[in-house]
């Protein structure tokens, strides 16, 4: 299988992620060292007990590739706190920071996502969640999903069966990959990147709050904090 590289340079790639999960303050104060971090952590724990579940597993990531420093938690969260079930191009034992090119596609694939969760957890009434917006520059040379043959990238970017690129994304990492760009399955005019190392992506600023509607069924509209409207979906 050949995968080409190809530069992706977006300068507000936008990430989308729950407010219950809030930015781990250790992150943002570690030293600029990540090969005294497990020493400062141990000690830390001494004292807080709960923090080793709130930075996650954080041997997931070589001290090279760590970041640090104010909103380093955005990113780092994505690969020390793994959904064991995997992701698209995750097989659940590595994390991967998804992002899309713009606001809208990270918009319908995150409601694409949550909408399979509340489903998934039977939550029939009506509920609603609060999302930060992370904007953020991704500018390095990642692999094209839209260079595989057809039949192979169709089997990638399938709906529902994430087999195929969950392969296709542990066999690019383990080669050193920094991770794939490939069309949004969730947004026909969009583009996403997978990010497999956190070095590769600038470090994201909070844009703004949202508030998704689960009305029983599906997500319907969203809630802008900015603006103080809402907008149906």
């Amino acid at each position: 299988m050949v995968v080409r590289l190809g530069t992706v340079c977006w300068p507000s790639a936008t990430r989308i992620i729950a407010s219950r999960f809030p930015p781990i303050d250790l992150f943002e104060r570690l030293s600029s060292d990540p090969r005294d971090w497990e020493a400062f952590i141990a000690l830390e724990s001494l004292v807080n007990p709960r923090l080793r579940q709130e930075i996650g597993e954080i041997s997931l990531v070589p001290p090279e590739e760590r970041v640090a420093g104010p909103g380093a938690s955005y990113v780092m969260g994505a690969f020390t706190h793994v959904n064991p079930k995997g992701s698209r191009f995750s097989n659940g034992r590595y994390g991967v920071y998804y992002a899309g090119r713009d606001f809208r596609t990270a918009l319908r694939e995150t409601v694409f996502h949550y909408e399979q969760f509340y489903a998934d957890a039977d939550l029939g009434l009506i509920r609603s969640e609060t999302m930060r917006v992370l904007v953020g520059r991704i500018d390095a040379a990642f692999h094209d999903v839209s260079s595989l043959e057809e039949a192979e990238r169709l089997r990638v970017l399938h709906p529902d069966d994430y087999s195929a690129g969950q392969a296709l994304g542990a066999a690019l990492r383990e080669e050193g990959s920094t991770g794939v760009v490939y069309p949004s399955v969730r947004d026909p005019q969009g583009l996403c990147v997978g990010v497999f190392r956190p070095k590769a992506v600038g470090i994201p600023v909070q844009a703004r709050h949202l508030e998704y509607h689960w009305n029983g069924a599906r997500i319907d509209k969203y809630f802008d904090y900015e603006t103080k409207e809402w907008t149906a979906l």
